[in-house]
């Protein structure tokens, strides 16, 4: 089992002097980032369609065995839905693979909380996304929890985020080899931390499955909990940067 654990994100302007040195240049941050985590989910590709030169540059800056998630453009997710979205899901593929290359740990589509389960858009998005790829879904309508969708989705290879968020189910869900879970805060959305009794019961979780890959991002970012959450979970589980 090969653990990424790291944040939803690192250019965060209050984490400096709690994460950051007060005197460090901004230009330096992300190489501080790379010094204490092994990888990085990029939040923003969801709000910019990712650029092949920006993502080569994101390469080139991080350490060898350093791995990438990337978010996808919300037009694909949000606006579109799934409709009318194979072209631009194939560009998508094309810059994450050409820029990040062996780096491209995983491709994440998060859905918007009104997106309900239909049998047509379990359809939509299984049509839509190339098995060769790290697919994941994020899913934050309760009605896609359940077992039979997991399954099916898997015969794809696609995986099923599970996610700790104040509304929807907490449980691992490892329906591929590759599993990936992310970290809102449970309590308060983006703000709250998470303690040590609970990292390692989600630890032992994850390690009751038969995944290969795990991919855990904290996205708990206010306060820098993120920070201090992933730290402790790479003590927990052994995992270096």
């Amino acid at each position: 089992m090969k653990w990424h654990i790291g944040c939803s994100g690192f250019y965060y302007k209050h984490w400096k002097g709690v994460f950051y040195p007060e005197d460090m240049p901004q230009k330096s941050w992300f190489d501080f980032y790379c010094h204490n985590f092994n990888t990085l989910e990029l939040n923003n590709t969801f709000y910019s369609f990712p650029r092949l030169n920006t993502l080569k540059k994101w390469y080139d800056d991080s350490p060898p065995e350093f791995t990438f998630a990337v978010k996808a453009h919300r037009g694909i997710t949000h606006y579109k839905r799934f409709i009318d979205v194979q072209d631009r899901v194939n560009e998508l593929y094309d810059v994450v693979n050409n820029g990040l290359q062996e780096k491209a740990g995983a491709i994440l589509f998060q859905l918007p909380p009104s997106f309900n389960y239909t049998d047509d858009r379990l359809d939509k998005i299984i049509t839509a996304l190339n098995p060769a790829f790290n697919n994941v879904v994020e899913m934050r309508h309760p009605s896609w929890w359940k077992p039979e969708i997991y399954n099916e989705l898997a015969k794809y290879h696609i995986a099923f985020c599970g996610m700790s968020h104040p509304t929807l189910p907490q449980e691992v869900i490892a329906n591929t080899h590759n599993l990936y879970y992310r970290l809102h805060g449970n309590k308060q959305l983006y703000a709250s931390g998470y303690s040590t009794a609970e990292l390692q019961k989600l630890a032992a979780d994850i390690k009751s499955t038969d995944a290969k890959n795990v991919y855990v991002y904290f996205n708990n970012d206010i306060s820098a909990s993120a920070i201090y959450n992933a730290r402790e979970l790479m003590d927990i589980v052994k995992t270096k940067a």
